[in-house]
């Protein structure tokens, strides 16, 4: 195989397997998934040690460029980044754990758990939707009982209360009072 085909073809390798070893980010991995990512960033790179320095460049600057046009490649088409990265994959829906998708994710009940404490997510009940996004982050909705309460809905609800008890009072803007007190 011509050098300069060698890395493009180990590259590629190198993501398919780390494709099919699962979604998560170095700070979310195990000891051993740690371990079984050096080992395969050190076996796709040991076809290239040598002794010759502008060959290491030169695999240096191909494995960049490839990066650079997988992320291009992903950004416009969505079939291949399906394919490259995958989409989000729903773990809860309305406070229900889907382990079927946790097992396809080799996600433990443990590790979903800790996860959610977290977020500061005390009770899976609380959750309208979670999902394990590419990056292996969890993302979530929370159900309308659970979510925290805005600025906006303190003002509708003082104002509806105000409005009520009389007509004279003009519309609160608590951003612009609260603005006024900083000062």
């Amino acid at each position: 195989m011509p050098f300069v085909l060698k890395p493009i073809v180990l590259y590629i390798i190198a993501v398919i397997f780390l494709r099919l070893t699962g979604r998560r980010s170095i700070s979310q991995m195990t000891i051993s998934q740690t371990v079984l990512v050096l080992s395969l960033g050190h076996i796709i790179v040991e076809p290239f040690a040598d002794k010759d320095i502008k060959k290491t460049i030169m695999v240096a600057a191909i494995l960049a460029i490839l990066l650079i046009l997988f992320e291009i490649t992903e950004f416009y088409s969505k079939g291949f980044s399906k394919i490259a990265v995958g989409k989000e994959i729903v773990i809860v829906t309305d406070g229900v754990i889907d382990r079927k998708n946790m097992k396809k994710l080799k996600l433990t009940k443990d590790e979903l758990y800790s996860r959610l404490r977290q977020k500061g997510i005390s009770k899976i009940e609380d959750i309208k939707k979670a999902t394990l996004e590419t990056n292996g982050e969890l993302g979530f909705e929370l159900t309308k009982a659970a979510q925290p309460i805005t600025i906006g809905d303190l003002e509708y609800i003082l104002n509806k209360v105000l409005s009520k008890q009389s007509t004279s009072i003009e519309h609160i803007d608590l951003v612009e009072e609260l603005k006024k007190k900083e000062k």
